[in-house]
């Protein structure tokens, strides 16, 4: 049974739904039950098959999760993103293709992601590395696997064919967990992906940037820009979920124990019950945000062994080691101690920087 739509639907984030059909039409090709999936999530075979047809971004993320279940594949959107045109993207895609570098491409990748989806933000930082990273925006982030590892995919098999260059990343990190890091995974990036991170970003080389594109087309770009940019004006404008806002402040309010439903409340200029009702619209509450966001943190920490236990747990927010322990024994099942031992957690080794090539 379909669940009812709020009122306000321009403030629901949606999507071309690409990455919808490439999993239905998956699911055709191995002769499975494409309605049964669609039902699930609350949607029709009609719906998928009008190609112009918007779906909400949390519907593109329940297909995705459902038709994995149904396919038995646990990496569906890595599979789904390997193998697909990158034209099909669209007019952001070719965009890009004719800017003048890939500093360019992936600056207008960041204006103009928002024709094929307002739930995603992409963002590009140019410094002493160059990092691409994605924000999910009025969307539940721990919701999803699938589709943001599609985008990450993606955004690396973009970088490789604008460029014909077999770039490497120097790191790339998500914030969801996975057992390990897969092989296929490193083969790919050319490096380990780091899981239960406090970002979903891919970071370079920053010699990468000025790597000029195959195609380079300076007055293409110019027209193309121009339709871009009619395309973004016809679509509504969403603000960052209460959500993600939160996250943002309750960091660094953690290492001086400030971090508190009222003391956010009122750097969002907003009463703490207001900030409540906000979030629970949202189906989270304050305490959920707090838990999973030092969750993240804690393991993120720890993978750095120069800083001491009793430091991750200053910059938590906790007073004692011992209730660090008994929290992260409660996330995890082990303590910090043992985690940081585990084969899974490896120290950083230093990359040369540079372009490399992927094995």
């Amino acid at each position: 049974m379909r669940s009812a739509r709020p009122k306000d639907f321009r403030s629901i984030p949606t999507a071309t739904g690409g990455v919808a059909r490439l999993a239905c039409a998956r699911l055709r090709e191995l002769d499975r039950d494409v309605k049964a999936v669609l039902s699930k999530a609350g949607l029709t075979l009609a719906e998928i098959d009008n190609p112009t047809a918007r779906l909400e971004v949390r519907t593109q993320i329940k297909i995705l999760n459902f038709a994995a279940q149904e396919l038995r594949d646990n990496f569906l959107g890595f599979h789904l993103a390997r193998s697909f045109d990158l034209r099909e993207i669209g007019l952001a895609y070719y965009v890009m293709a004719s800017s003048e570098k890939l500093a360019d491409a992936l600056r207008n990748a960041e204006r103009y992601s928002r024709i094929n989806t307002d739930g995603v933000r992409l963002r590009f930082k140019l410094g002493g590395t160059a990092e691409i990273s994605i924000e999910y925006v009025k969307v539940d982030r721990g919701s999803d696997r699938h589709q943001i590892e599609f985008w990450l995919v993606t955004l690396m098999r973009m970088c490789r064919q604008l460029t014909d260059s077999r770039i490497a990343a120097r790191r790339v990190k998500v914030r969801h967990s996975r057992a390990g890091s897969p092989v296929t995974f490193k083969s790919f990036f050319g490096t380990d992906v780091e899981y239960d991170a406090d970002s979903d970003r891919i970071i370079f080389p920053a010699l990468i940037a000025s790597l000029p594109i195959v195609g380079r087309d300076t007055y293409l770009n110019k027209l193309l820009r121009r339709y871009a940019e009619e395309a973004l004006a016809s679509r509504p404008e969403l603000r960052a979920s209460n959500r993600s806002r939160v996250e943002k402040i309750i960091t660094p309010l953690l290492p001086h124990g400030r971090a508190e439903l009222s003391e956010v409340a009122r750097q969002l200029g907003m009463s703490s019950r207001t900030l409540s009702r906000k979030l629970r619209d949202e189906g989270v509450t304050y305490a959920e945000i707090l838990d999973k966001l030092r969750s993240a943190l804690a393991k993120r920490y720890l993978i750095d062994r120069e800083l001491p236990v009793s430091e991750i747990a200053w910059l938590l927010g906790y007073q004692e080691v011992s209730s660090l322990t008994y929290a992260f024994k409660r996330w995890t099942g082990t303590t910090p101690t043992k985690f940081r031992l585990t084969d899974s957690v490896r120290g950083e080794s230093e990359r040369p920087a540079g372009i490399q090539a992927v094995p």
